[in-house]
């Protein structure tokens, strides 16, 4: 090899080379999805493929991966195929397989020969020096290729030779835990698949940086593509088990005419179908009172110190206090309420100070989005309504405020989704019976008083039911209701969630026409 990118010549057939890269990817990327359906029992690990049970499908796969790579490294390292690839692997790439070597080494020490964790580390850091010295300083097509195909060639061949099958299973000395093959398996197949598809992406290209961004791209694509499966098998697998609850005794028809039971009801007894709908009603109305109460507060918060206060010490101590509480757990906003707001409105738990305390929640994530989307508002729009002779409330008012909408609707999306599935603070300030009969009415229940504050709800200042809290009592509790309840729960408060997503969307969609008119 000559060169710091050194060509090959005298290719025979570049298509050849080609096919198998090509094929490599395509492999990994079978192997990478039915890991994930594994790892969700849509498949197991008996399912029948082709004659072959799924682990031994995967181990055939990952021998003929690994032998296409490590031919492949071999080929263009030999010149039989004409490739881009550099002199040296690099100290980068020498250290990813390094880390990837302390994990294997550490692991398969302590599996072979029952050794503790210090023995373990030794091992993973001996293992991990060799292999970043090595790939560090190999030609680009050999330190790309062979570490993932010879692990490749390992872990097929465990799984053909059923050394790794169904039964497997791992205790390691010093933790109190097993780890079983319907899950270890599928969890390695997927880890290995991804380094499998980034090389194989490397040797499409021929090596050098375009076979580099092409790797990187396959591969940021393929973890994007699991994040968004995992979000698909999570809500499908909550369907699956809340479906048929959530239409238990529904009717649709004659006509328009629609009637779901668990939707539309309460928990009575003599009733033949109960349901969900007093806690439906909670959850809208908490989570009603915490934007009322947050999104005023919070845009108002973010224009004071992004448009009039100075930047300095004060603005960073507030920033750094906003992302704190951001930061803080639920459960600690539910214990305030409890000391602070629930003494102060009757001494007993109530939708108001359930109220409060997801607003509190709420408000320091619509502090942080809506300042930075007012600092992303440029600087040229003010200059051009000062020039107009604006005063700068009007300038906020009528143009920065509505060029950073968006964002603001994008802050308070999130917020929703996050307070409208809490359960902690739910729990501590505004839960009373867990399956009540009725909702409460909020609209119906106002009434002017002769005393401050002139105005008095008594369903307020009463406690509530609300998704997250059923959802509890049933799943961990074990309260009132069977399994069948629970999940049918489940299911219904995902809908409220995406449905609250939903509006947030449309909202977004709505002020950024509006504001490109």
């Amino acid at each position: 090899m000559s060169g710091e990118a050194s060509t090959r010549t005298a290719a025979p057939a570049v298509s050849a080379f080609d096919r198998v890269a090509l094929g490599v990817v395509g492999l990994s990327i079978v192997t990478f999805l039915l890991g994930w359906t594994t790892l969700f029992q849509r498949t197991g690990p008996d399912t029948a493929v082709a004659g072959l049970s799924l682990f031994a499908l995967f181990g055939a796969v990952f021998l003929l991966a690994g032998a296409g790579l490590v031919g492949a490294g071999f080929s263009s390292y030999v010149g039989v195929f004409e490739t881009t690839a550099d002199r040296y692997t690099g100290i980068g790439t020498g250290v990813g397989f390094g880390v990837l070597g302390f994990a294997v080494g550490g692991l398969v020490t302590t599996i072979a020969f029952g050794v503790g964790a210090a023995g373990s580390v030794a091992a993973g850091l001996g293992v991990a020096l060799v292999i970043v010295a090595a790939v560090a300083v190999l030609p680009e097509d050999l330190g790309t290729t062979l570490p993932v195909g010879l692990l490749s060639l390992a872990w097929g061949a465990l799984l053909v030779a059923g050394i790794v099958d169904a039964s497997w299973f791992w205790n390691p000395p010093s933790l109190e835990a097993t780890f079983h093959a319907p899950i270890a398996v599928p969890l390695a197949t997927i880890a290995l698949s991804l380094l499998v598809a980034w090389s194989g992406a490397i040797v499409a290209e021929g090596f050098g940086s375009q076979g580099r961004q092409n790797g990187a791209y396959l591969l940021i694509g393929l973890n994007a593509f699991g994040m968004i499966a995992v979000l698909l098998l999570l809500i499908l697998f909550v369907v699956r088990k809340g479906l048929p609850k959530l239409l238990e005794g529904a009717q649709f028809g004659p006509g328009l005419s629609v009637s779901v039971p668990f939707v539309t009801r309460g928990v009575m007894l003599g009733q033949q179908f109960n349901g969900i709908f007093p806690a439906i009603v909670g959850t809208v109305w908490l989570v009603i009172g915490a934007v009322v109460l947050a999104v005023p507060m919070g845009i108002g918060a973010a224009v004071f110190l992004t448009e009039y206060a100075e930047q300095g010490r004060f603005t960073a101590v507030i920033e750094t206090a906003t992302n704190a509480l951001w930061s803080t757990p639920s459960i600690v906003y539910g214990l305030f309420g409890y000391a602070f707001l629930v003494p102060r409105f009757g001494n007993s738990n109530s939708l108001l100070a359930g109220m409060f305390v997801l607003g509190f929640m709420l408000l320091p994530l619509v502090v942080i989005t809506s300042r930075e989307s007012i600092k992303s508002v440029p600087d040229e729009y003010r200059d051009a309504s000062a020039a107009l002779g604006v005063n700068q409330w009007q300038t906020i008012r009528s143009v920065v405020l509505p060029a950073a909408m968006p964002g603001v609707v994008t802050g308070v999306i999130l917020g929703v989704g996050r307070i409208a599935g809490e359960t902690a603070p739910i729990l501590l300030v505004t839960s009373g019976q867990p399956f009540p009969a009725r909702a409460p009415s909020v609209l119906g229940s106002f009434r002017f008083v002769a005393t401050p504050p002139f105005v008095r709800n008594e369903a307020l200042l009463q406690a509530s039911s609300a998704l997250p809290y059923q959802l509890y009592a049933v799943i961990t509790a074990g309260v009132g209701q069977e399994e069948a309840f629970g999940w049918g729960t489940a299911l219904v408060l995902l809908m409220v969630v995406l449905g609250f997503y939903a509006i947030g969307i449309a909202s977004r969609i709505y002020f950024r026409r509006k504001l490109h008119q």
